[in-house]
Parts: C-alpha cells; structure tokens; sequence
C-alpha cells in the first residue's frame, strides 16, 4: 500500500516545509502532489499532515511513516549502490601457454587502476586444459582459443592470429613462401601436451589433408622455440608469440597455406558474463592487445564472429 515514492515525497515534504516547494523538488505541479496525498490518506484512513498549517506539521501517523522513510530509503540506496560494485575481490585466471602473459600483464595493470579492490590471481597447474576448472567453478576467466562444445561456458571473442609454421633459420623448408600439409609429412611437429584435436594447425591444415607427422609435447614454450631453433622439430604457433624470437634470428616462420588463422576468447561461465568485473576484465585485455599486439585483429570488429555460448 506504502510506495516508495510516497516515502521519498515525505521526505521531500519535510525537507522543504510546503506543498509547493515539495512540488518543485520532485518537479511536480502542487496539484498533483495535493491530490497524491489525498488519495494515500483515503486509503490509509488517516491524514498523514496538517493542511495549512505554518510551519507544516506532520500527524503523529506521518511521523511514522517519515521515520520510516529515514530508515528505508538509505538503505535501498546502499543496496542499489552494491549492486554496481563488483561482489568477488579476487578474479582467477588461467591462460593458456600458446597465448602466453606477456601481453595480458600490462593490460591487467590498466584493469588494477579502474578495479583497486579486486585481486587478480594467475592459476598455475591447469594451463593446457583450464576449461574444466572453469566449469567446476575453480576459476573465473580463462583465455583460450579452443571452445568446447556444450561447456556451460560464454566465450567472448578477443582477438584474431595467424598460426605460422615456425622453423630453424636452416631448414630447408625455410625456403618455401608457402607450406602446404605434404611438406610436414616427414617433419616432427613440436606441440603443447594438448589432444592433437585442440591444435588449430591439426583440425584445419593437417587433417583434411590426411597428413599425420611424428608429434613431440613440450611443455614450455621458451623450451620449444629454443629445440625448434636447433633443428630438433618444427613447430605451429601464433605470429605475435613468436615475433621477437624471429627478430632474434632463432628462428623464421612462413605461412601455412594461404593463412591460417585462429581467434583468442576469454571464457567464462554462462550467465555470468555481464557481471562488472568480468566485462571490465575482458575490455582492458582485448583493447591493450589489439592496440599492442603485433599481426593481430580486433575480433569484435563489425562484421567479425559474435560471441558464442556453449
């Protein structure tokens, strides 16, 4: 029977001493205002103030309802006030090897700044398969380019990269522009200890052309490019992690085909994308690698692929 707005107009009465002035804050005509309380006291049965009255004066029922408006509205105003901040100070993170942090850590630097009370915490032991810890609800985010199916999991696009074949400056294969999947067959394809089916460069080039080369797992990737360096295998990775390597000279890269491309998602659980925090999270992180990142796209350009939730 009590609205909000009747205990928000008491106050406005109280504060102001009179129909008209009370009118005006609410930007009301005095009119509707009068005729708003007459139709609150029919209905409540009794007057709540006294008509004409200088200075004005609440009944004693209207000191009531005035006390409880000074309790209530405070507090609704608190409430609402929580719901825009963020309810986790920490945000787990796990991110997959292949996309590497170096670039995440100034972008999570930017985030600190605009979120100073939220944690950021990096979880180690689940960076080649973080996903099902997601689901179990042992992380909050994961950065990954594989999107499972049917994962109970939003994916939002981040960025897309090249995957290049990676070589020593002396294989021989670093004569060719273009790699097609018959040059590998006899190659050993250094990977990350992953199921060969999560590998873009298996799925989308090796596969469908029924190439099958010796795979090797290395579990780091400094490791990899320093093996791939000394002639020891070869190996499939995104330009921008490689790129200062090959500046080195450690090793070249040339293209798979006629490009082969994949896209980085930031991962969380269905329903909980639009929470502030995780919104904030993923915005810092896309603009900081799309605007730093070498051979990189904005993967929410128009026209690029939308979000996808599994």
């Amino acid at each position: 029977m009590i609205e909000l707005k009747h205990l928000r107009t008491l106050q406005a009465l109280r504060n102001t001493g009179s129909l008209a002035a009370a009118a005006a804050q609410l930007h009301q005509t005095q009119s509707a205002l009068s005729h708003q309380f007459s139709d609150l006291e029919q209905r409540l049965g009794f007057r709540l103030f006294v008509r004409k009255s200088q200075p004005l004066r609440f009944t004693p029922q209207g000191e009531i309802l005035l006390q409880l408006a000074e309790q209530i509205l405070p507090q609704i105003q608190q409430a609402l006030q929580a719901c825009h901040e963020p309810h986790q100070t920490t945000l787990r993170i796990a991110i997959e090897c292949h996309s590497c942090i170096q670039w995440l850590t100034p972008a999570l630097n930017n985030f600190r700044q605009s979120w100073p009370q939220v944690a950021v915490d990096f979880k180690s032991g689940v960076t080649f398969d973080p996903q099902p810890a997601l689901q179990q609800g042992e992380l909050d985010v994961v950065l990954t380019s594989d999107i499972l199916p049917r994962s109970g999991l939003f994916y939002s696009p981040m960025f897309d990269f090249e995957v290049r074949l990676v070589l020593a400056p002396d294989h021989p294969l670093a004569r060719l522009e273009h790699i097609s999947p018959e040059d590998l067959a006899s190659e050993v394809l250094m990977i990350y200890p992953v199921q060969r089916q999560r590998l873009d460069v298996w799925r989308h080039f090796l596969q469908p052309a029924g190439v099958s080369p010796a795979l090797k797992s290395v579990d780091n990737t400094l490791l990899l490019i320093q093996m791939v360096s000394a002639g020891m295998g070869i190996a499939a990775l995104p330009h921008w992690v490689v790129e200062s390597f090959e500046k080195q000279g450690l090793v070249v890269t040339r293209t798979l085909g006629e490009g082969l491309w994949s896209r980085l998602y930031a991962a969380v659980r269905d329903g909980e994308q639009r929470q502030p925090v995780l919104e904030a999270f993923v915005r810092f992180a896309r603009q900081h690698a799309c605007e730093h990142l070498p051979f990189v796209r904005d993967a929410a350009r128009p026209g690029s692929l939308q979000s996808v939730s599994s």
